[in-house]
């Protein structure tokens, strides 16, 4: 599973906690604070009008360009979730794929997401079950299908 954050909307020293090199961070409101101060733009979200038509630019540019198997995806107004099934790809250009698919389709001159990602491996089906219900929740809490975009497969 991919999480992918937009710009701006988790800086390190988040009250939620933050990642660095893979270890779980307690908030500093001051870091976060100076990271705020030094960010060019404000931060970004999608518009909610915009969610299901960037995803579907995300999906079909993973789909066609990766050759990926998408088994959910949830784009919010902040950030993505997609799990995808197993593969030789590699990470970091599939995040690129995902990162200048929403680019592309909205072209706004500015930065929309966040420079990292985080990853998380599902070694058994039930693991790969729970992302995938974990990222259907946020379509169903927006009022859609668990599965909004036709390209979203069965994977397990």
């Amino acid at each position: 599973m991919l999480t992918l954050t937009t710009y701006g909307m988790w800086l390190r020293g988040d009250v939620r906690g933050w990642v660095d090199r893979g270890r779980t961070l307690p908030p500093d409101p001051e870091l976060e604070h100076q990271d705020r101060r030094r960010m060019p733009h404000p931060p970004f979200r999608f518009l909610p009008d915009q969610l299901l038509a960037v995803g579907q630019a995300v999906g079909t540019s993973l789909i066609y360009r990766m050759g990926l198997r998408i088994g959910a995806m949830s784009l919010q107004v902040w950030h993505l979730h997609v799990v995808i099934a197993g593969s030789d790809f590699a990470w970091p250009e599939a995040v690129k794929c995902a990162k200048d698919a929403a680019r592309w389709h909205l072209r706004p001159g500015r930065p929309i997401w966040s420079d990292g990602y985080d990853k998380r491996f599902c070694f058994d089906i039930p693991s790969v079950r729970s992302r995938i219900a974990y990222v259907e929740r946020h379509n169903l809490d927006n009022g859609w299908p668990a599965k909004p975009w036709p390209f979203i497969q069965d994977i397990v």
